[in-house]
């Protein structure tokens, strides 16, 4: 193997266990040592490759946000029918915070940092997302008769806050609501129907 590969390889097998360590024991929780024994690398290899904690908690939930968000985004702007785009949408969500359930805390720490530099690095300059497709389907829905008069900009907001405030609000609900991780999970299980299901409900006709 030269020498490029074989430093790519190492990096891939550090960020591939930065995830694994960050997702389950948070950016706080995690230490250098724990990714470098993950990595089966030494401590000192590490610091090569990222010099501390924050750049390489950064790299592996940038690029995550990077390959999901433009996902998220195709559906909104598919040619799906309404109902069966909410399912999606929620369906997807679900699965990936599940998977990297520290993502929304880095999204949210970067969009209150510098929100247009954030969106720039998800996106590229050219590429930002267009949810009017989503919302004039929404509207179109309104006048067929087919969904109650409602809002556009309202019910996008209803479906994807509904679907992301358990995962940004997890410490609290777990706490309040004594649940443990096993129990969370199956909860956010269950609202991958629950979620369309209440929705669906709130604006049939």
């Amino acid at each position: 193997m030269d020498k490029k590969k074989k430093q790519q390889s190492t990096e891939e097998k550090i960020l591939a266990a930065a995830r694994k360590v960050f997702t389950t024991k948070g950016m706080d929780g995690a230490r250098m040592q724990d990714i470098a024994d993950e990595a089966g690398i030494n401590k000192a290899l590490l610091h090569y490759y990222f010099r501390d904690k924050g750049k390489l908690f950064e790299t592996v939930f940038l690029e995550e946000a990077q390959k999901f968000f433009p996902k998220i985004n195709s559906i909104f702007s598919s040619e799906l029918p309404l109902f069966e785009k909410i399912e999606k949408f929620v369906h997807e969500y679900i699965d990936e915070m599940l998977e990297n359930p520290y993502l929304p805390w880095f999204v949210m720490n970067e969009i209150n940092r510098d929100p247009e530099q954030f969106m720039y690095r998800i996106w590229g300059k050219e590429n930002l997302p267009q949810p009017s497709k989503f919302l004039e389907q929404m509207d179109k829905e309104v006048r067929k008769g087919t969904i109650k008069k409602i809002s556009p900009v309202h019910l996008f907001l209803h479906i994807v806050s509904m679907t992301i405030f358990p995962f940004v609000a997890k410490p609290m609900i777990t706490r309040n609501l004594q649940l443990d991780e096993l129990q969370f999970r199956q909860i956010l299980e269950q609202r991958r129907k629950e979620i369309p299901r209440f929705i669906f409900d709130a604006i049939k006709k």
